[in-house]
C-alpha cells in the first residue's frame, strides 16, 4: 500500500477564469480511505484524475510514497481506478474482464487465473464468471468493475463516484461491500463522492471541497461536529444544520441571543466566544435532531415557538418544517415518532443550548473562543 502526498496542487484550464483546482495540500495515510467531498464542480474529480495521472497538474506536486509523480505516466504509477461508468468489454465475459488488464501486461496465465479466482470469491462473482455484462445486474457490474481493479494489487485504488448509476437499495449494498473491502484489503482509498452520506459512512477521513480549495478535512463526526465555516454546515448532514440569522446582546455578564423574535441564552462556551458582541449580526447553527419537542418538563429558558409548515413521518422518526416567528427561513427538526403534531399548528420547541454554533455573518467562519 501507500501514502499518497499533494502539496499545492492547482488545474488551470486554457482560458477559464479560475483554476479547477486551487493550492490543495493533502496527505493520505497508508491504508486510509479518503473521500474528496463536495458539490458539483468544486474540483474533487479533478483533483482525483491529476493523482491518477489522466490530468496534468499545473503547479504543485504529487508523490506516492514520497516519489514525485508528475511525470509519471498513468499506466505506470500502480494505480487502479473505479469510474462511475462500469467501462466493461460487452464480448467478453466477467473472467476475461477481469483478467484483460493482467493478461495485457504479461503475467503467466497460473497467476492470472488465481488473481481472478480470489477476487471473484472476495465479491461473490464467482458464479457468474461465463456471463457477460448485458446479463448481470447493475450492482453485480460494479462489482466487476472493482474485481477489474483488486486482481490488479495496485498501490492505490481511486473511486470516481461509482455507485451514482446505482439505485438506492444498491447502492446501500454496494457502500457496505466497499467497506468490507476495505477492512480486508487494508488498501490505500481515494474516494470521490457528493453523496454526504457516503463520506460519513465509509470514509476514515472526509476532505470536504469548495469552488477547487480545500475547506476543512477530518474524521466524519469531528466535522459533523465541528463545522469550520456555513458552507460545511450546511453541506454535511441529512438534512443539513438549521442556519439563521441572530442578534447578539448582553445584559450585564449576561449573554444571549436574539433569533426572530425569541430571546435565548448561550452556553458558557458559546457566551466566551460572543464576548463584547452585544448587537453583533451573527448566524446561529443547530442540527435537526438537536431540536425536540417541548413536553412541559424541560427547561423554558430553551424553549422557543414553531409553526409547522409540513409534517414527514419515516417510522423510526418524524421530520418537522418549521417556521419561526420573525424569520422568513424554514427550519427542520428531527423528532421521535410518536409526535402528535400537525400543519398549521403553533408548537413549543426545546432546543439543546450546548448543541448551538455560532458563525460570522459576513465570512460565514465559526466564532472561536477569541470571539473570531
Amino acid at each position: 500500500m501507500a501514502v499518497v502526498t499533494l502539496e499545492h496542487i492547482s488545474k488551470r484550464y486554457e482560458g477559464a477564469g479560475e483554476p479547477a483546482v486551487d493550492d490543495v495540500s493533502l496527505t493520505i495515510g497508508n491504508g486510509e480511505f479518503m473521500v474528496l467531498l463536495g458539490p458539483s464542480g468544486c474540483g474533487k474529480s479533478t483533483t482525483l484524475r491529476m493523482i491518477a495521472g489522466l490530468e496534468a497538474i499545473s503547479s504543485g506536486m504529487l508523490a506516492i510514497d514520497g516519489k514525485s509523480m508528475n511525470r509519471v505516466a498513468a499506466k505506470d504509477r500502480d494505480i487502479a481506478m473505479v469510474f462511475q461508468s462500469y467501462a466493461l468489454y460487452p464480448h467478453m465475459n466477467v473472467r476475461d474482464n477481469l483478467a484483460f488488464g493482467l493478461r495485457r501486461r504479461g503475467l503467466p496465465r497460473a497467476e492470472i487465473d488465481g488473481r481472478v479466482a480470489a477476487a471473484a470469491q472476495t465479491l461473490g462473482l464467482s458464479p457468474l464468471l461465463s456471463r457477460k455484462p448485458h446479463a448481470l445486474s447493475g450492482g453485480q457490474r460494479q462489482r466487476v468493475a472493482l474485481g477489474r481493479a483488486i486482481v490488479r494489487h495496485p498501490k492505490v485504488f481511486l473511486f470516481d463516484e461509482p455507485l451514482s448509476n446505482l439505485d438506492a437499495g444498491l447502492r446501500v449494498s454496494m457502500r457496505h461491500e466497499l467497506i468490507k473491502l476495505h477492512q480486508r484489503l487494508a488498501a490505500t482509498m481515494i474516494y470521490v463522492t457528493h453523496d454526504q452520506v457516503e463520506a460519513m459512512t465509509m470514509g476514515t477521513r472526509i476532505c470536504i471541497m469548495q469552488a477547487g480549495r480545500v475547506v476543512q478535512i477530518g474524521a466524519p463526526l469531528d466535522i459533523y461536529r465541528h463545522p469550520v465555516n456555513t458552507f460545511v454546515a450546511g453541506f454535511l448532514g441529512n438534512p443539513p444544520m438549521n442556519l439563521l440569522p441572530a442578534t447578539l446582546g448582553t445584559t450585564g455578564e449576561r449573554v444571549s441571543m436574539r433569533v426572530g423574535t425569541t430571546s435565548l441564552p448561550l452556553s458558557a462556551a458559546l457566551a466566551t466566544a460572543a464576548r463584547d458582541g452585544g448587537g453583533r449580526p451573527v448566524i446561529v447553527g443547530i442540527r435537526p435532531e438537536d431540536i425536540d419537542e417541548h413536553r412541559g418538563n424541560n427547561d423554558a429558558a430553551a424553549m422557543i415557538s414553531a409553526d409547522v409548515v409540513t409534517v414527514e413521518p419515516l417510522g423510526a422518526e418524524t421530520l418537522l418544517t418549521l417556521r419561526l416567528p420573525g424569520i422568513d427561513s424554514e427550519i427542520v427538526a428531527r423528532v421521535g415518532r410518536t409526535s402528535m403534531a400537525r400543519v398549521g399548528e403553533r408548537i413549543d420547541l426545546k432546543l439543546d443550548l450546548h448543541s448551538l454554533h455560532l458563525f460570522d455573518s459576513e465570512t460565514g467562519n465559526v466564532l472561536d473562543a477569541a470571539g473570531k
